[in-house]
């Protein structure tokens, strides 16, 4: 996972990573016209635009990968849209229900796996470039993180329930009748980062595997270098 983290880290690409903040804000703008719930569309942005003005201050200082930047802003499409729409009535969540029947919108859990999914390399990333980490460590930490942030998420969206009326806790909290929704959302995060982590491992894996000589080709290289020095010594 380090090697090829290492390789889809360098920092570039600043014209990219600004034309994507663009196209963020320029989402945000468009999706912010008549939401569903303009109570909802507020409630559920406050994270996200603490996130991305983090990662706007510290532009200059700790830029990320164009690989980051790009998976961050491919899940924070994904939520916007969600939230003009509110999780339980996005559109696309619907037709998967007529589809295969599942009883309730599971866009919500889409977009909880995609974060585990897409925040996977960039929390990799930072991790390797602030605490050094390695080996096993490495995915560890990303994966408890991934499981962290779930949870401070699942933990703003009770708080913002409490505080406001009971229509917009059952849109914000997403329950659709399931008792456990809060805790199959994080695990739908935890799963997505593992996900992700196992594609990192069997990437590296076929990454080395085509520059390591199979054992057979090693073993006629070697018998082939073992013959030329006994001619050799033979002369």
């Amino acid at each position: 996972m380090r090697m090829l983290i290492t390789d889809l880290a360098t920092p570039r690409g600043p014209l990219l990573a600004k034309l994507m903040l663009v196209w963020y804000m320029t989402l945000f703008l468009l999706m912010a016209i008549s939401p569903v719930d303009p109570r909802i569309w507020w409630g559920a942005n406050v994270l996200p635009i603490i996130f991305v003005t983090a990662l706007v201050v510290t532009f200059r200082r700790f830029p990320l990968s164009t690989t980051s930047y790009l998976l961050i802003s491919l899940w924070l499409t994904l939520h916007t849209i969600a939230v003009h729409y509110t999780y339980p009535q996005v559109p696309m969540g619907l037709w998967l229900d007529q589809w295969f029947d599942f009883q309730r919108n599971h866009f919500d859990r889409i977009v909880h796996f995609a974060f585990g999914f897409l925040f996977t390399p960039p929390l990799a990333e930072i991790f390797r470039r602030v605490a050094t980490a390695r080996g096993w460590l490495l995915p560890y930490l990303v994966i408890i993180s991934i499981l962290g942030f779930s949870a401070l998420w699942e933990i703003a969206e009770a708080w913002i329930g409490q505080i406001a009326h009971p229509d917009v806790e059952r849109a914000m909290v997403g329950h659709q009748g399931d008792v456990w929704d809060p805790q199959r959302d994080m695990a739908s995060a935890f799963y997505g980062s593992l996900a992700c982590v196992g594609l990192l491992q069997l990437a590296r894996r076929f990454k080395q595997a085509r520059k390591e000589p199979l054992p057979e080709e090693a073993a006629e290289e070697m018998t082939a270098v073992s013959i030329r020095a006994s001619v050799q010594e033979e002369r």
